[in-house]
């Protein structure tokens, strides 16, 4: 897609006391009207606002007193330092257990006492014969005054002043429910006669019952939105919490913090990385599955990378710091998953534009269900006025609306995360589950990126080994690519190099040296008849590889034509299984190279790639994305290369492999950690189960509100004679923001589609 202009940084708020989307409406609206404000987004799963400034603006105080003016307390998230969401979920768990404690062991006398004596009449009886009914209500009055005003303050303290300020949200509805059967039970225990004949009914344990209720809904949303962040606070815990650097040439415990770029870093089997570096002595093999998925160790030797929080499984190693703090990968992987989850998809916007008019609306939908009841309702017509009045104040859940999509999105891309892809975008989620067509770059992404020797086609008279032993000799003096990629092939194959001498070349065609007492041309047929080789014996060879894609070397060894050697970038591993999976999943897939047509149609045939856009200039990336999104097709284009920045802009999805270029990861949308093209398949699949995720949230929490509220407002007793109580609406109301979050969590369940060749 064509991004936007850069901006200035964004600021990262955490917000405390938000509860439901409209809380999310009122925080974006407040901080939308400091005048600095460009953008603003928070979000209800990670209590997090990410706001943009006008450029060189620093206006953090008045975002924070904006957000304290509508009633609730910002913070700012400094860079470098991360919100570990779900260590703030455990802090509220636990104050919200101890208040559900109170609150339980004060409601049930209270609801025993009032239902018991319905339920069961003998024990009635035996009641108002031994304690007075006034007692009972004084008794009643007393422990659901506690609760409310204890535990079920926090309700009353946000809720109440939003209606005065003429903006009421989630809180605000209990709040009236709640209260609105307070006070009337109160109205009946102490100043009945107010009330006309046949009303004096309390419903303290409708009150109690429904601070209990929501209280306990609230603990389990807060305990499963602590679960929904585990996946960067398992990021941050792989950090580890000190090395041992050398110092003076001896190993010093030194904290994280002090470790500097430079540090020499030892490190001892079992032992975690502590930052990003070069091996600089020793050799290991080290689990990266925290960054990148794969659980098999990788082996690494000198000059190999090391990653801060991997695993070294065995070796001792020394590596010298390249990246530390805020700059190493982790830190970067914990920074993306972290804006990625605070985004907004595009599928929200309705969400937003319906929770903004939602309570509203509610309260309204109470007020006509009180008068109607009132003026229509049988006798006690007051009584069932309150009750069914108060059943859809408590009902109703923007609980649920809200969390729907923000949740989906923290658990599915904490979990993408887990799987060594990241979303550098929340959007991206949505944008990559409508992409009809993939389009890979070849050079790094597909294929290796580096030439490798694939073939040797010994000419008659000649052993391979000994064409290779003296061919790899010769070219060990060269600095060309294929030269290197037949040196490695050689050392691959164990074969002993002697020394060369007389060494010269000849730019663009070949080379030339004594081995061994031999004289040896590696180079173009023309190159070898330039110095008397007629190399016709070889051209069949040369050309059937050639027809592969494979570029051919030829060797003469003593005036004779020895052997054609072939030199190709290899493909890796597991494309040709991402490919194939990719069309099980209804996509076409492109090739887009700057390489000639032969080599790149050969790697379409192998891969079974559909269509290849070949021969394209770095500069005509973008424009050949353009042309794949002729039909109106929407494009993601994968690369790895600094060419492919422009191409990964233009798509509709860009795809960066981590092993690429900065540039080429600045300008995507999503990063696949390593060079694994099999990602992209994981990428996909995420994508698809996040947004079904999430349209089956929207789903529940739009179809419950649709149902239950004319339910509890009463439209089924004059044909059933059905009514719901206020107790009900509570538990249903509390269960339905716990179901969102808990079928969000399904997510992290979810393991990439088994690839096979």
């Amino acid at each position: 897609m064509n991004h936007p202009a850069a901006k200035s940084a964004p600021v990262s708020l955490s917000i405390e006391g938000m509860t439901c989307a409209s809380c999310v409406a009122r925080v974006e609206k407040a901080l939308l009207k400091v005048p600095s404000v460009t953008q603003a987004s928070v979000n209800l799963a990670t209590n997090r606002a990410t706001v943009t400034l006008a450029d060189n603006d620093n206006g953090v105080p008045a975002l924070v007193a904006a957000v304290k003016g509508v009633g609730y307390k910002a913070s700012p998230i400094e860079a470098g330092q991360h919100q570990h969401g779900h260590m703030h979920h455990d802090e509220d768990a636990q104050v919200l257990t101890r208040d559900v404690i109170i609150a339980t062991v004060l409601t049930v006398p209270v609801f025993a006492l009032e239902m018991g004596t319905h339920l069961f009449p003998p024990f009635h009886e035996w009641l108002m014969g031994f304690v007075p009914h006034q007692a009972m209500l004084l008794f009643s009055f007393v422990l659901t005054s506690i609760v409310l005003f204890g535990p079920g303050l926090r309700f009353y303290r946000i809720g109440i002043p939003a209606l005065f300020k003429g903006a009421p949200e989630m809180n605000s509805l209990v709040a009236l429910g709640s209260l609105a059967a307070y006070f009337y039970s109160v109205v009946v225990t102490f100043a009945p006669q107010v009330l006309p004949h046949g009303t004096h009914y309390v419903y303290y344990e409708a009150a109690a019952v429904i601070v209990t209720l929501i209280l306990v809904g609230r603990l389990l949303e807060a305990r499963a939105k602590g679960r929904a962040g585990a996946a960067i606070e398992r990021l941050a815990g792989q950090q580890a919490k000190s090395a041992r650097v050398l110092r003076d040439g001896k190993p010093v415990e030194t904290p994280l913090d002090a470790i500097a770029v430079g540090d020499v870093i030892v490190v001892r089997p079992g032992e975690k990385v502590a930052v990003d570096g070069e091996i600089v002595e020793g050799a290991s093999h080290i689990d990266e599955s925290m960054i990148s998925g794969e659980p098999i160790p990788v082996a690494k030797a000198i000059g190999d990378a090391v990653v801060g929080g991997t695993i070294n499984k065995e070796g001792a190693f020394t590596f010298q710091a390249t990246k530390v703090g805020a700059d190493t990968m982790l830190a970067q992987i914990i920074r993306l998953v972290e804006e990625a989850q605070g985004g907004k998809l595009p599928i929200q916007t309705l969400v937003d534009k319906v929770t903004g008019w939602f309570v509203p609306v509610v309260i309204a939908v109470a007020v006509a269900t009180f008068l109607a009841w009132l003026v229509f309702g049988p006798s006690p017509a007051l009584t069932f006025a309150l009750v069914n009045a108060v059943a859809v104040l408590i009902i109703a859940c923007p609980c649920a609306m809200g969390l729907a999509t923000p949740t989906s999105i923290m658990v599915g891309t904490g979990r993408a995360a887990e799987l060594g892809v990241l979303f550098r975008r929340g959007e991206a989620l949505q944008q990559l589950r409508e992409v009809d067509v993939v389009a890979f770059d070849k050079t790094g992404t597909v294929t290796e990126g580096k030439p490798k020797l694939t073939d040797i086609v010994a000419a008659d008279g000649f052993a391979e080994n000994e064409v290779l032993a003296l061919v790899a000799a010769a070219e060990a003096a060269s600095e060309h690519p294929l030269a290197d990629a037949i040196v490695a092939g050689a050392q691959d194959r164990g074969v002993a190099l002697a020394k060369a001498t007389g060494f010269a070349a000849t730019p663009g065609q070949g080379i030339a040296a004594e081995v061994s007492g031999h004289r040896v041309f590696v180079g173009s047929a023309r190159f070898l008849a330039q110095n008397g080789v007629d190399a016709a014996s070889l051209a069949a060879a040369s050309d059937d590889l050639s027809l592969t894609g494979k570029s051919p070397v030829l060797a003469a060894i003593d005036g004779r034509p020895a052997a054609v050697f072939a030199v190709a970038d290899t493909l890796k591993a597991t494309s040709q299984a991402a490919i194939a999976a990719l069309h099980r999943q209804g996509l076409k897939v492109a090739l887009v190279t700057g390489d000639n047509r032969r080599a790149a149609e050969a790697v379409a045939r192998e891969l079974g790639i559909d269509e290849v856009l070949a021969e394209v200039l770095p500069a005509d990336k973008a424009e050949a994305v353009k042309r794949l999104r002729a039909g109106g097709r929407t494009v993601a284009f994968v690369g790895d290369g600094i060419n492919d920045a422009p191409a990964l802009a233009e798509a509709d999805v860009g795809i960066a492999m981590g092993t690429g270029t900065d540039a080429a990861i600045d300008s995507a949308d999503v990063i696949l950690v390593g060079g694994d093209p099999a990602k992209v398949v994981t990428a996909l699949t995420l994508s698809r189960a996040t947004l079904t995720n999430i349209r089956e949230n929207l789903v529940w929490a739009f179809g419950y509100n649709v149902l239950l509220i004319p339910v509890a407002a009463g439209v089924l007793f004059p044909v059933a004679g059905i009514t719901l109580s206020p107790m009900l609406a509570a538990g249903a109301m509390a269960l339905s923001s716990v179901f969102v979050v808990f079928n969000a969590l399904r997510l992290r369940t979810i393991k990439p589609e088994e690839l096979h060749a």
